[in-house]
């Protein structure tokens, strides 16, 4: 089954560069002309750029599927940046809210050496608070998290890992400031410690690492007291011309870098080289050859000027360098929508859909206690013998469940209502006698609206069934008995809209109303006289006038 899960998202630097070609980078007090290209600018185009944008644009040329996520402007300069995503199929989350979209000044000098000025702008004001509140389903909905430290406040880089260590995901990240830099400008040397702890894996570069292991100078040396010192699970530090050097649990090593004719800008050979790095990760590949391959990556990205790979074909010049074939990884069918906004083939996705509900159902059928739906039974068969009767609730979309029950139990013989929450706190609780019995549907269990009338549910006197996919969530816990039905994706692009678990949900309810129509003993003539019209009730009355009566068992 193909996995909707997006291979890699990432959050922090998104900059448009701005570059100019100068003879040579000049030190402090100095003066110098800048060249001038053949229309006598010295300036090229604005490019897109940015340590995270970058390394997962380069991500995506090797295959991964992969997303960006935070804040910039609604400006111009975030038109350029979303537009570089959607060219090159890099899904984004973002919020357009912040001052002004971050920019950077870059000169290259003849040899590719270059000095970067860089403005910070929205990227420093995402807030730790929005990492959860604005993007959690987006990062849980990927197998690996990259971020940086460069350009985000450490507060919002520690919320960002507490954030992916408590669901799980692996976490990338890439130290590209030396450490004194990041304490003047982005937070605490305590919080600096805290995220260098929390992180998975580091990718300092040699400047950071210089700092990080002070008075060791070998780059492999450098990397393994970095580990040491952090618990990591890898430290890989790129080392430019030299390549670079890996020390992980299993393995030390160096690995060399590729020669290329000519350099024609060294900007972004390291993030080039993170994205080969988050795609070897991704296909757990040896650091042998995760090495390879972001050394081959950061040599096809010196030899052209920009960070920003803005091709699909590159990926051909690095398998060309790596040498071998990396595992099959087909780079989905992007359109452009006429907003400018990236679309994934409708065809393809909804074949993906229709693969994960049939997958997730499957599991649902092997999770699902069935004895528990034979207590929900005898827990309604009681309740009816006392003069009860059952009321079904819900809130959102598992509302149009609880219609859908209501409906399906009463055509097969259980006298049932639906329920609106919100009401049930405003007069509706009359409806409910203390003999009846609530049947509460929520896929996470938390819904406000509905654990509060829940507590009134039970307060009232009357039994509460819950059918949810969260067993420990609130409603879980105020249940008298639950039916789990447990949902790990919910399909689509996105995979947040409710989709799969609504089918769970009915699922379960429609197997409910099974056993209850099996323990009732229902019989063709009472279904027929129930369904005074319509096909139904003429294919009942045609089967029961060709059957011999059956006693009814009740």
């Amino acid at each position: 089954m193909p996995d909707l899960k997006l291979d890699a998202v990432g959050c922090g630097s998104m900059v448009v560069d701005q570059f100019y070609r100068t003879p040579r980078i000049i030190s402090a007090d100095e003066k110098i002309l800048l060249d001038s290209g053949r229309n006598g600018s010295a300036s090229e185009p604005p490019t897109v750029g940015g340590v995270v944008l970058n390394h997962l644009g380069w991500a995506r040329v090797l295959g991964l599927d992969v997303g960006i996520f935070g804040k910039m402007g609604d400006d111009r300069y975030g038109e350029i940046l979303r537009g570089g995503m959607n060219a090159l199929g890099i899904r984004h989350h973002l919020t357009l809210d912040g001052s002004a979209s971050s920019f950077a000044t870059i000169f290259v000098d003849a040899q590719g050496n270059r000095a970067i000025y860089m403005v910070r702008g929205a990227t420093a004001e995402l807030k730790p608070a929005e990492i959860r509140r604005r993007h959690g389903a987006f990062i849980r909905n990927s197998h690996l998290v990259s971020t940086e430290i460069s350009q985000l406040p450490l507060s919002t880089v520690i919320a960002l890992l507490l954030f992916a260590r408590a669901h799980s995901i692996p976490t990338v990240l890439d130290i590209d400031v030396p450490p004194s830099d990041a304490v003047a400008s982005l937070g605490t040397r305590a919080e600096l410690e805290r995220a260098l702890k929390l992180a998975t894996v580091l990718k300092p570069a040699k400047a950071a690492a210089r700092e990080l292991a002070a008075g060791v100078r070998d780059p492999l040396k450098m990397a393994e007291a970095i580990r040491t010192r952090y618990g990591s699970r890898a430290v890989v530090i790129t080392d430019g011309e030299r390549g670079c050097a890996i020390a992980a649990s299993d393995t030390a090593l160096r690995v060399p870098a590729f020669r290329v004719p000519r350099q024609i800008d060294a900007t972004g050979a390291g993030d080039a080289f993170m994205g080969a790095l988050l795609a070897g990760l991704r296909w757990n590949l040896s650091w042998d050859q995760i090495g390879r391959l972001g050394n081959a990556a950061g040599a096809v990205c010196i030899t052209r000027l920009g960070a920003f790979p803005a091709r699909l074909d590159l990926r051909d010049e690095i398998l060309k360098l790596y040498g071998e074939p990396l595992p099959t990884c087909a780079i989905a069918p992007q359109t452009i929508t006429a907003d400018g906004s990236s679309a994934l083939d409708p065809v393809t996705e909804v074949a993906r859909f229709f693969d994960t509900a049939i997958a997730e159902l499957a599991g649902l059928r092997n999770a699902i206690d069935l004895e528990s739906i034979a207590r929900a039974v005898t827990i309604i068969r009681t309740a009816e013998t006392r003069g009860g009767r059952v009321h079904v609730t819900g809130v959102g979309k598992p509302e149009h469940v609880a219609r859908y029950a209501a409906s399906v139990f009463c055509s097969v013989g259980t006298m049932a209502t639906f329920l609106h929450a919100t009401e049930t706190l405003h007069g509706s609780l009359g409806q409910i006698d203390p003999r009846d019995v609530v049947i509460a549907i929520s896929n996470s269990g938390n819904t406000d609206e509905l654990c509060a009338a829940a507590i009134a549910v039970k307060d009232h006197g009357a039994r509460l069934i819950a059918v949810t996919g969260n067993e420990v969530s609130e409603l879980g816990r105020l249940a008298d008995l639950v039916l789990h039905a447990p949902v790990q994706n919910e399909g689509g692009v996105l995979g947040l809209a409710p989709r799969i678990s609504v089918l769970a949900q009915v699922f379960v309810v429609a197997a409910l109303s099974v056993a209850l129509e099996a323990a009732r003993g229902l019989t063709l003539e009472e279904y027929s006289r129930w369904h005074r019209a319509g096909t139904l009730g003429e294919a009942a009355r045609r089967r029961a006038a060709a059957t011999p009566p059956i006693r009814n068992r009740r």
